[in-house]
């Protein structure tokens, strides 16, 4: 049956019919499913996946980078002179897991268990941000926000309500977010601790329009917690 052949895989561990039971066998190994968080903002090379999840190793990240390979998640091409590095992306099939990724972030979040305060790649600052967009904040506002976390760029353009991230310069962006770590930022946009607070207390680099700054925080809302504790 032509149905069996497109779906070899499916079955492997649970021998189960349901589209989420081939999901977790699709993504359901160990880092798996963060190396697909790490390719949706664009192609890496092995190395920035590497330091991105600095507790896999080369022997786990080579191993299931291939499995990503064999169930047509993820494709290894060699970019176009002048780059001309080897570098991993999401296929079409791949990148249309985002969905299920945000709101997985967004569900995940509302455990009082959630602790922000550990390690937490550039990525996935940026895709955390996305989870928590609000578009209704962001109606009739036009700008172009950028990030330089660690050394990794970003821009966020939010226009008609509607948000999009790139890695690149961010030079030309209305407002500039500059920190070494994601932490402070995430005390500004999801704490809503003031801008300048966070400045003052050397942690954050802000460039441009102050207005501007507090005017990308409030562009995102953070969940309220609902879960009980654990043990409760």
């Amino acid at each position: 049956m032509e149905l069996q052949k497109e779906t070899k895989q499916h079955g492997k561990w649970y021998q189960d019919a349901c589209g989420a039971a081939f999901a977790f066998e699709l993504l359901g190994e160990r880092w798996s499913l963060l190396i697909v968080r790490e390719l949706l903002i664009g192609p890496r090379r092995f190395s920035e996946l590497r330091a991105s999840l600095p507790g896999i190793s080369a022997k786990v990240l080579t191993e299931r980078l291939t499995s990503l390979q064999c169930s047509g998640l993820v494709l290894h091409r060699k970019l176009p002179p002048p780059a001309s590095v080897q570098v991993y992306e999401l296929t079409e099939w791949g990148q249309a897991a985002e969905p299920a990724m945000l709101e997985l972030c967004r569900w995940a979040v509302r455990s009082p268990a959630h602790d922000p305060t550990l390690y937490l790649s550039p990525t996935a600052l940026l895709l955390s941000l996305k989870a928590m967009f609000d578009p209704a904040a962001a109606q009739g506002v036009s700008m172009a926000i950028g990030f330089d976390v660690g050394g990794s760029e970003f821009v966020i353009g939010v226009e008609g309500g509607r948000l999009d991230i790139r890695r690149g310069e961010v030079e030309q962006a209305d407002v500039i977010f500059r920190a070494d770590v994601p932490l402070p930022l995430l005390q500004v946009f999801f704490g809503k601790a003031p801008p300048e607070l966070i400045e003052a207390a050397g942690d954050l680099q802000i460039e441009g329009a102050r207005e501007r700054a507090a005017e990308a925080a409030g562009l995102f809302t953070f969940p309220a917690k609902i879960a009980p504790p654990p043990g409760g």
